[in-house]
């Protein structure tokens, strides 16, 4: 009896210490760099014959094109071999063929190819110049051709071409008069529909043959979208398109380009605005359509293609399953599957036999990693507009006078969602709370939020931020005294509007080629985007009308205001956030004994690309944030 005693002690005891491990595993510091880690195989594409995989993977430090053989993986190859600098994209022209751009950088000469899959031979399809240019969606081959515009006439202006793989010279189709923005193709390859703006009106054009004068058809100011996703089958006049007109929300319609007339209404939310996936060029219909309200949800029309997802949607429960691409009979998918707490994988899918392959793990540094779920947040503002947003928490019990650190999201024009996030899982793993919100101004709540962030950077959108820590602190939930407010471009800014007109409410600021200077970057404007420059001046204002606002809300003029220790890092490639201003504004900081930590990568852009400059930097974010809050 006194053994089993015994026994049963140090059963007991063992237990102890093994969920002592265990819980120390589970919240243990992840390094850095596994947070960070750069997937070595991407852009999965599927051919259309769904025969093949092509995607990007890494030799001799650089991106190049590998091919997956499905039928027998011994004809599976490397298709390019670049040794100094990266393939940039790639597209299935045909069963056989793919086209591919190379270069040093995005902003780099144009440099486009064709490959053939089965010779590998190369041949450019553009001579080697200095324009930008833009392929038609879909990306598929019309006989001979594909379709483009190109800038190389006129930098402000978009051409219609028809561009060969046979190498012959691309051939002009329509010249741009200067405000046509998007052309879009028929089924059989004649663009008859376009979309200018001037960036305040937008209009439909439409013309019945190639060789007609395009018409307009409709007009909207720049707060109504109707967006084209392609036509109804057996349709030359009817598409199916995403539109506002008339209504708060961007819905499903189909829409007559001829008579500009909107003729039946598909599906609306009530909550939130639809997105753009969902339409087949293949069999001309809408298979689905998403939304992206906590989470996101798809609405299926075709029955067929929700089964195959719901089978799909059984081997991974509880996931979200993004369709990234499929071929053209729809029997070969590319998904990737992930969570909120898992970055996840791509996935090749054979509907008929329901087996899925993976193909990558995103990030199999985390994928065994004890990580924070996202928990959906609303609250009201203080002029009463609903707020959303989600918060992480540290995975620690507490949920009491958390350190916060408010990540706000870039854009404006653009939102938070429940996707993985390695920034926030990061910081959430060394402890911090971290609070994301859609502040006035996000899209996907429709056009009334959209619009109610006009004129509001320096503004009501900043006090959006301050009105959600404020609930959390009210709630208990956030210390007061410890409260961060970090981001990359607007929320770069928002950081530096914070240090400069909030420097008692936040304890620290973390900037990432954060805007200084407004007038800079209205004035860095490049010219192929001065087409929205009147939007520009709707949204954030105009410079030289309204200068007294612009130099209210330009960090730079109000540095000496500034009392909160700053993190500023700053790419010397950054056309948005102008060097001198950042000097500037971190040289009076320093005058004033403020403490600030400057970050500059020459060679880098907005966003640190090089894993080495990302790593490096948030090892400085986390001594900066264990030293200051």
């Amino acid at each position: 009896m006194y053994r089993f005693l015994l026994w049963g002690f140090a059963v007991g005891l063992l237990a102890f210490f093994i969920a002592c491990r265990d819980k120390q595993s589970t919240d243990q510091l992840i390094p850095v760099e596994d947070f960070f880690v750069k997937p070595e195989k991407i852009n999965f594409r599927i051919s259309p014959d769904g025969k093949r995989i092509a995607y990007l993977g890494i030799d001799d430090h650089c991106r190049n094109i590998f091919v997956l053989d499905l039928d027998d993986k011994t004809k599976s190859k490397q298709l390019t071999y670049q040794s100094d600098m990266n393939v940039q994209y790639f597209f299935w022209a045909s069963d056989s063929n793919i086209v591919y751009s190379n270069s040093h950088s995005p902003s780099d000469s144009l440099r486009i190819f064709g490959i053939s899959v089965n010779s590998e031979q190369s041949l450019p399809l553009i001579p080697v110049k200095k324009a930008k240019l833009r392929w038609l969606q879909p990306q598929k081959l019309y006989g001979s051709y594909l379709l483009a515009s190109l800038n190389d006439r006129d930098s402000t202006a978009f051409d219609l071409y028809k561009v060969f793989l046979d190498g012959r010279a691309p051939q002009l189709v329509t010249r741009n008069p200067g405000n046509i923005l998007n052309w879009f193709p028929s089924p059989d390859g004649k663009v008859r529909l376009a979309v200018t703006s001037d960036s305040v009106q937008e209009s439909i054009l439409y013309r019945q043959r190639e060789e007609l004068a395009f018409k307009p058809v409709s007009t909207t100011d720049y707060q109504t979208l109707i967006q084209p996703l392609g036509f109804v089958k057996n349709k030359k006049n009817i598409i199916y398109a995403l539109s506002n007109d008339g209504r708060d929300k961007l819905s499903l319609v189909e829409y007559n380009v001829e008579s500009g007339e909107e003729e039946r209404l598909l599906y609306g939310n009530a909550e939130v605005d639809l997105e753009s996936q969902g339409y087949s060029d293949n069999l001309q219909e809408m298979i689905f359509t998403q939304y992206t309200a906590e989470k996101s949800e798809k609405l299926f029309f075709n029955k067929s293609f929700q089964r195959h997802f719901e089978s799909l949607a059984a081997q991974f429960e509880n996931r979200s399953i993004d369709i990234l691409d499929t071929d053209s009979s729809l029997n070969h998918w590319i998904v990737k599957i992930s969570t909120d707490v898992h970055a996840g994988g791509i996935y090749y899918y054979d509907v008929q036999s329901k087996k899925t392959q993976l193909l990558a793990e995103l990030n199999p540094k985390l994928a065994k990693a004890e990580l924070s779920p996202k928990q959906p947040i609303r609250y009201q503002s203080r002029d009463g507009l609903t707020i959303n947003g989600y918060l992480t928490y540290p995975r620690t019990q507490a949920r009491k006078d958390l350190p916060v650190v408010v990540l706000v999201h870039d854009g404006p024009n653009r939102r938070e969602s429940v996707d993985f996030d390695a920034e926030v899982q990061f910081l959430a793993n060394r402890g911090y709370l971290v609070f994301q919100l859609n502040y006035r101004g996000s899209v996907g709540y429709g056009k009334q939020f959209w619009t109610a962030g006009f004129k509001e950077w320096g503004g009501k959108i900043q006090s959006d931020i301050i009105d959600g820590v404020t609930t959390l602190i009210h709630q208990g939930i956030v210390d007061k005294r410890r409260v961060a407010i970090m981001g990359t471009g607007f929320g770069g800014y928002s950081a530096l509007h914070a240090a400069t007109y909030n420097s008692s409410f936040y304890r620290c600021a973390i900037s990432m080629s954060g805007y200084t200077n407004l007038f800079t970057y209205i004035r860095e404007i490049p010219p192929h985007q001065q087409q929205y420059l009147r939007l520009v001046y709707n949204i954030i204002g105009n410079p030289s009308k309204e200068y007294e606002m612009f130099k209210a809300i330009s960090p730079v003029f109000h540095a000496d205001r500034v009392k909160i220790p700053v993190m500023f890092a700053q790419g010397g490639s950054d056309r948005f956030s102008s060097l001198t201003d950042a000097n500037q504004f971190v040289q009076k900081l320093k005058n004033n004994n403020v403490p600030v930590k400057y970050i500059y990568k020459e060679e880098e852009g907005r966003r640190f690309r090089s894993e080495e400059n990302i790593i490096n930097y948030y090892q400085e974010v986390e001594a900066f944030l264990s030293k200051y809050l």
